[in-house]
């Protein structure tokens, strides 16, 4: 019989979905459909199981804090939520449109979770997302200019199309971390998109950025095109904690 060549021949050239789907159709043995319909069906798997390889790749590669996803964003709190401009992120629009995302507000409000839930849905859409929180970049840049990295890591972060920096501004910006945050900024302005969660309010960044001249800089191509949400309210972990 030439199946099993043919099985074989197919995962040698990696297709793997067309590979299960041609098994199931040998397992079923359903004689009802036409050559045309078996062919579609192979190609059909061959493509979903191809689209769900590279979705698992982009997960990976953006190394999201949390596992997150828009559909279980959690409203039922007060605490700011603009449900309708949320939902309206779903379409991912915005990074289509380059724009920048500011999220704010105190300890436990769901920065991280928010955050992370427009990653996780930049790489449902097919974007490259890289996710950072702030007191692990610097250091990591830092650590690649010592070893020969640098350019290749700034060229990393400034090509992705959606940038995510959590727990921005826990401490005032060092000169080195000061010259980065602008380069990265500046290589993608207009280009990418990238959001920011921050329990500091975005009128105490320019303190926190410390140089007023490059805070000016920073702040100016991330402030002047992005959607701010400022989460209120005590922490939702808490609260989650008193509903069981």
């Amino acid at each position: 019989m030439l199946t099993i060549p043919t099985l074989e021949k197919l995962k040698s050239l990696k297709f793997y979905g067309m590979a299960r789907a041609f098994e199931e159709q040998l397992a079923s043995d359903n004689d009802s459909l036409t050559f045309e319909e078996r062919f579609g069906l192979l190609v059909d798997q061959e493509a979903a199981d191809r689209e769900n390889r590279s979705l698992q790749s982009r997960l990976r590669q953006a190394k999201l804090r949390q596992q997150a996803c828009m559909e279980d964003i959690d409203y039922r709190h007060s605490r700011g939520l603009d449900k309708s401009l949320i939902k309206s992120f779903s379409t991912c629009k915005w990074v289509k449109d380059h724009l920048n995302i500011l999220i704010t507000g105190p300890c436990g409000a769901g920065k991280s979770y928010l955050a992370c839930a427009f990653g996780h849905r930049g790489c449902l859409e097919g974007y490259k997302v890289l996710y950072f929180r702030a007191s692990r970049l610097f250091p990591e840049l830092a650590v690649a200019r010592g070893d020969g990295r640098y350019t290749k890591l700034m060229n990393t972060i400034s090509k992705a199309h959606l940038l995510v920096i959590d727990d921005w501004g826990l401490s005032v910006l060092a000169e080195q971390e000061r010259n980065d945050l602008l380069e990265i900024l500046e290589d993608r302005h207009g280009i990418h998109s990238t959001v920011i969660a921050s329990q500091l309010p975005v009128e105490k960044w320019h303190e926190i950025i410390g140089n007023p001249t490059l805070a000016d800089a920073i702040l100016d191509r991330l402030v002047h095109n992005a959607y701010k949400i400022n989460l209120k309210g005590g922490s939702m972990r808490k609260k989650k904690g008193m509903h069981g």
